[in-house]
């Protein structure tokens, strides 16, 4: 009974337990199904009203829109009759301007038939002149066509010529004028000697017993002093006088100091002679050197080698249509330095290149060539600036100068060349010089006869009057100066001048 009650008991309180769950659960489930169906229906009731508010806010929303195209249908048809009412207005102005158009048209055509039709006559009417005039005048319209032509030619030729001489007499006083000025200014600044050095090769002799002891015994003392120096001592009848001649004019001053030296000591005897001439050479070469470096200090020329500046101290010895080339050196470059600082070149340059101009007289050479080929060696041998040794090798034209500088360094060789009382001509080379300018003259076709005048510095010719017209004779004067600048070498400038006359002779008998 114990063991029924201990297994009953125990299945009884389980099943108790699950009938009081299974009832909770129920009653749980009951609860939950009513929220939930509250739930439902709020939100049934809650989905109904906004189902209502948004119908009501499309229909309104719905309303403004359909506003709002009215609007702007009304906008749109009122724009396109707008634009139906212009477009209807341009169509009826186009129809008037094609009216108007059509009108001008009929009239042009009108004008146009008229005009060809005037036109016919008057081409009747010329062609009726043309033949009357080919009749009168005995030409066809060709031949005075080219007869007008010919004559507008001449008459064109004839003012271009015109004016172009009053160009080139324009350009040529005012080039002429300024460079007036300018060599008028650049000569006043200088200030040198106007009459030039004579060489001297004459030594005087205290009395005429003298020669003899000059001479020596069997002619010992002057062959010895022509073989240490290099000269010719000429003694002849002159009185009281040597004479020495040298082509070198160094040896010949060193001949000429040593020789006044022995005739004041009085002992002339071949050692005497050596010695003297010795300590001559070596006092004439410091003063070769010292000359140089006067110079050059004159002129404030610095960085110039020792060669150079001896080459230039032998230039103090030497003379040129008996101008002194040191002296003419030193001038041009003084010229030089006022031109380029006149015209804006650069004054060391011109003022360096104006006194190495020359330097070839001063070089010591057995070789070919003139001096200014000699000078250019020289000073691209030193080191000169370029513009320096076109300027050397340029002053005669015996290379192109291509700058500035050695255009002035050649202006200022031709001024200081030029100026009265620089240089002297021999005779022969003077009367040779007048020669040369009238033959080049009488050498054209059509010139009567030349004369060279005021000393070779114009040349006035007389041409034939039927062969050389006004013209003509402006060409030949171009052609005769160009020509004397090409074949002649002088000092300055030479004018030409053409003289052509009509001369009409009649006698009355």
């Amino acid at each position: 009974m114990s063991i029924i009650l201990f297994v009953f008991l125990p299945l009884a309180g389980l099943i108790l337990g699950w009938l009081i769950r299974w009832l909770y659960a129920r009653f749980q489930l009951s609860s939950s199904e009513q929220r939930a169906e509250r739930v439902i229906q709020e939100a049934l009731r809650e989905a109904e009203s906004k189902k209502k508010e948004a119908l009501l806010e499309g229909k309104d929303r719905l309303i403004r829109e359909r506003n709002q195209l009215e609007r702007e249908t009304r906008e749109r048809r009122n724009e396109l009759q707008r634009l139906e009412r212009r477009l209807l207005q341009k169509e009826e102005n186009l129809e008037k301007r094609m009216d108007s158009l059509e009108k001008q048209e009929r009239s042009a055509a009108n004008r146009e038939r008229l005009i060809t039709e005037k036109e016919n006559i008057l081409k009747n009417e010329e062609d009726k002149w043309i033949k009357e005039l080919e009749r009168i005048s005995g030409l066809t319209v060709q031949e005075a066509k080219k007869l007008l032509i010919q004559s507008l030619e001449n008459e064109a030729l004839h003012e271009a010529q015109v004016k172009i001489n009053l160009i080139e007499q324009e350009a040529q006083i005012t080039a002429e004028k300024k460079a007036r000025e300018i060599i008028v200014s650049t000569i006043q600044r200088i200030a040198t000697e106007v009459s030039s050095e004579v060489t001297i090769s004459t030594v005087s002799l205290p009395n005429d017993e003298m020669k003899g002891r000059i001479i020596g015994r069997e002619g010992r003392n002057i062959r010895t002093l022509e073989t240490l120096t290099g000269v010719d001592v000429i003694i002849d009848d002159t009185p009281e006088a040597v004479v020495v001649s040298c082509f070198d004019p160094i040896r010949k001053e060193i001949a000429r100091i040593a020789l006044e030296r022995l005739i004041s000591d009085g002992r002339i005897h071949p050692a005497r002679i050596e010695e003297i001439v010795q300590k001559v050479t070596k006092e004439v070469k410091q003063a070769i050197y010292e000359e140089g470096e006067k110079v050059l200090f004159d002129l404030g020329i610095h960085n110039i080698s020792p060669e150079g500046i001896r080459a230039l101290g032998r230039l103090h010895f030497r003379r040129s249509y008996g101008q002194n080339v040191l002296a003419h050196s030193k001038e041009v470059a003084i010229i030089a330095g006022a031109l380029a600082a006149e015209v804006g070149a650069d004054v060391s340059l011109c003022k360096r290149g104006a006194l190495l101009h020359d330097i070839g007289k001063g070089v010591e050479t057995d070789g070919e060539g003139n001096h200014a080929e000699v000078g250019l060696e020289l000073a691209r041998k030193i080191g000169e600036d370029p513009k320096v040794i076109n300027a050397v090798g340029a002053h005669h034209n015996d290379i192109e100068p291509n700058c500035l500088e050695a255009v002035i360094v050649q202006i200022a060789d031709a001024i200081s060349a030029a100026r009265p009382g620089a240089r002297r001509e021999t005779l022969d080379n003077y009367l040779k010089r007048l020669e040369n300018l009238e033959k080049i003259a009488e050498g054209y076709s059509g010139v009567g006869k030349a004369f060279a005048i005021q000393a070779g510095r114009e040349l006035r010719i007389m041409v034939n009057n039927d062969e050389v017209d006004d013209e003509g004779a402006k060409n030949l004067a171009k052609n005769i100066a160009k020509k004397i600048e090409l074949e002649l070498k002088y000092p300055g400038r030479i004018k030409v001048t053409i003289i052509r006359e009509t001369r009409i002779v009649e006698y009355a008998r």
